[in-house]
């Protein structure tokens, strides 16, 4: 498959429709992916990234079918990371004369993953490639999401090759924004930001804040994965400069895991309280043992707070629970509140370890937190609610 976004630029990369975990085990992509290369025709040719490493051989096929693999003058490799640079190396094979343009710091990366000898050309930041009519100009954009990764800007056509910045995990035959569902879109884009690009949030906003200044119009945005925004592409733009500003809607999220249904219960009492507080906030609550890591941590993102329970296991809490507090600490969140709770039947450490886990992650603890012996009874339903309550309250 490809397909044409302008006279000059054709699309020749790879819909991947059954991805459904990615970075090793650590990301959900529930609606697949795509891994987007790019030609370019001027009067030099152009290809910008490849795919995965698994397509490599069906991407070169691809290609040969566009393009004679020697009529490609040059090749942009705007991260190193292999879902990017996967067919790379095979291609490099093929024609290793073609000059290889890339960030200082993806030379170590690529050479450290495959081990090989490039023909790699170092470019920073204003650098220009004149390809013919048009020039390719080289924005290093360091740690979105990697040290190496860099944005390249076609003049003429004014398209923002942004690589993982602006993406979205999302396989859809419509590979345009304005052919897509846009709530589908902005659920998966909000995702991959909240879940990758999270603790990098200062460094997009002083990105985005250099690229603008360079008063380059952008009339596209293509992305390395996910669809292409050609419609008022500036909306993602704006929707990145707000998600990096200690982003939060009038939203908490509860997440639990339960041994016998008691810190279930809690839960459940506990959102009851904060619904009577202020019926206009959205309550969001989840089993960290059954529901999908990467969603909980996207709504964790989207809130003001978050309170997490688990009853006591050998003075500690339960290890779905664990996981994700480990996950969120390296994300960074700011501006966000916690409290905890849980059941317990003889000692009860696993609200102060919780509330030592929010902590160590950045949160501001809203409440000590509230433990309840055994299972809660109707006695205690008053005071899961006001606990509910305070929590509302401490977030207005």
């Amino acid at each position: 498959m490809s397909f044409n976004i302008n006279e000059n630029i054709k699309w020749v990369g790879k819909i991947d429709w059954e991805l459904r975990k990615f970075h090793g085990e650590e990301l959900s992509t529930f609606r697949g992916s795509s891994y987007n290369s790019y030609l370019i025709r001027d009067e030099k040719n152009v290809l910008i990234d490849t795919v995965w490493s698994p397509f490599a051989k069906e991407f070169i096929s691809g290609l040969e079918e566009e393009i004679g693999l020697d009529k490609i003058d040059y090749i942009v490799a705007n991260h190193g990371e292999v879902d990017h640079s996967g067919a790379l190396s095979l291609l490099a094979e093929k024609i290793p004369d073609t000059p290889i343009y890339c960030s200082g710091n993806a030379v170590k990366s690529l050479k450290g993953q495959f081990h090989k000898d490039f023909n790699l050309v170092t470019v920073k930041t204003g650098d220009k490639l004149n390809i013919g009519k048009k020039d390719l100009i080289f924005v290093e954009a360091r740690m979105l999401h990697w040290p190496d990764s860099m944005f390249t800007y076609l003049t003429g056509d004014d398209v923002l090759f942004s690589n993982d910045a602006f993406g979205q995990h999302y396989a859809n035959e419509f590979m345009f924004n304005d052919l897509v569902p846009e709530s589908e879109l902005y659920e998966e884009a909000i995702k991959y930001y909240a879940n990758i690009l999270t603790p990098f949030s200062s460094l997009v906003i002083k990105k985005i804040q250099e690229v603008l200044s360079f008063n380059l119009p952008v009339k596209m945005i293509c992305p390395s994965h996910g669809v292409i925004w050609r419609k008022n592409p500036e909306q993602i733009i704006e929707k990145y400069l707000s998600w990096a500003d200690a982003y939060n809607e009038n939203q908490v999220t509860i997440v639990y895991d339960t041994m016998w249904n008691g810190t279930r219960r809690m839960a459940e009492e506990i959102a009851e309280g904060i619904k009577m507080d202020d019926e206009n906030i959205s309550i969001k609550i989840f089993n960290s043992a059954r529901h999908d890591l990467n969603t909980i941590v996207t709504e964790i993102f989207k809130s003001k707070a978050v309170i997490a329970g688990s009853p006591t296991v050998n003075k500690g809490y339960l290890a779905s629970l664990a996981a994700l507090l480990e996950f969120i600490k390296g994300l960074g969140f700011k501006n966000k509140k916690a409290a905890s709770f849980g059941c317990y039947g003889w000692s009860g450490e696993s609200v102060k370890v919780i509330n030592g886990e929010l902590e160590k992650a950045g949160f501001e603890l809203a409440d000590e937190g509230l433990r309840l012996m055994w299972h809660p009874g109707k006695e205690d339903i008053a005071g899961l609610r006001e606990f509910g309550k305070k929590i509302s309250r401490a977030i207005k």
